[in-house]
């Protein structure tokens, strides 16, 4: 048997066995799915190696918190052109930190009327998900107009942004800013690459996930402790039903070999107690984190 023929067999056989896998995998997901109360999408992309997959990617789900993420992209966009800067003050009014909403901005400075940077604003918004702080940056930069404008023009489909975090306590308008899971990996992936912010500001805003602060039970539970995660959180209260409207997180972690996954996983209309909820994140995520790690594992054997 020539070198060339052994050569194609190992690739056909490696080609095999990765479809092979991917359908375990899928099948494990839709095992951890299937009778859960809630309705669940999922979408998940190896940077370097491509490989796909998507469970429900296309379900319309409530953005929450997630938007965060679009919004302090859209402001370091701002950045990168020169019109703002991360050192430049911004005025805090007491009236801007609402009360009754998550706001560590508010717990330290309870009385307001002060200043803060625009890198202490993103930090506190995409790192520890201040509500006030996030809503302070949307007045900072034009309103959620600005970043649906943005985010358009990234070619980034399915996402739409018109209401801030305050008008979002009104349970209707908690289903107003929705996305998917597969607009969600595509615009990670654009990020990740340096397709949508300049280097030093993509490295920044990818140090700030990764010092996420909240959510540590959920896609943080189901890696390995000290695994590389940059992600962003969101969820929704519960009604008088006893229904949560959204629970989701999306990011990127990185394998022991030094490649990268993104990982967006999205909760709709959830009747789970919220332990239970966020114990179908972490095994979403330790199934994904199994899959691509013993498939490096098979590869390199």
């Amino acid at each position: 048997m020539t070198k060339l023929v052994v050569s194609l067999l190992t690739i056909i056989f490696s080609l095999q066995l990765a479809a092979q896998n991917i359908d375990t995998l899928r099948k494990e997901l839709n095992q951890i799915i299937a009778s859960k109360n809630a309705t669940i999408g999922v979408s998940i992309k190896a940077i370097e190696d491509k490989d796909t997959l998507n469970i429900n990617g296309k379900l319309n789900a409530p953005l929450m918190s997630v938007f965060k993420f679009h919004i302090a992209l859209t402001t370091l966009h701002l950045v990168d052109k020169g019109k703002l800067s991360l050192s430049q003050k911004v005025f805090i009014k007491k009236e801007d930190l609402h009360k009754n909403t998550w706001s560590p901005i508010r717990d330290e400075y309870p009385n307001g009327n002060m200043y803060l940077t625009l890198d202490q604003l993103l930090r506190y918004t995409v790192s520890h998900s201040d509500n006030n702080g996030c809503d302070i940056l949307l007045q900072v930069i034009g309103g959620a107009e600005t970043v649906q404008n943005f985010i358009d023009n990234l070619g980034i489909k399915d996402f739409i942004i018109k209401l801030n975090e305050q008008d979002m306590r009104i349970w209707k308008n908690l289903y107003v800013n929705t996305t998917t899971p597969i607009a969600t990996t595509e615009l990670l992936e654009k990020f990740y690459k340096g397709k949508v912010l300049k280097k030093n500001t993509t490295k920044y805003l990818y140090r700030l996930m990764v010092e996420t602060s909240r959510g540590i039970t959920w896609m943080k539970a189901g890696l390995p402790e000290g695994t590389e995660l940059a992600h962003r959180t969101g969820i929704s209260d519960i009604n008088e039903q006893n229904l949560r409207g959204a629970m989701n997180d999306v990011g990127i972690f990185k394998l022991p070999n030094g490649k990268h996954v993104i990982l967006s996983i999205y909760l709709k209309n959830i009747t789970e107690e919220r332990e239970d909820t966020e114990k179908i994140i972490a095994d979403i995520t330790k199934a994904t984190w199994k899959y691509f790690t013993q498939k490096t594992h098979s590869i390199e054997n």
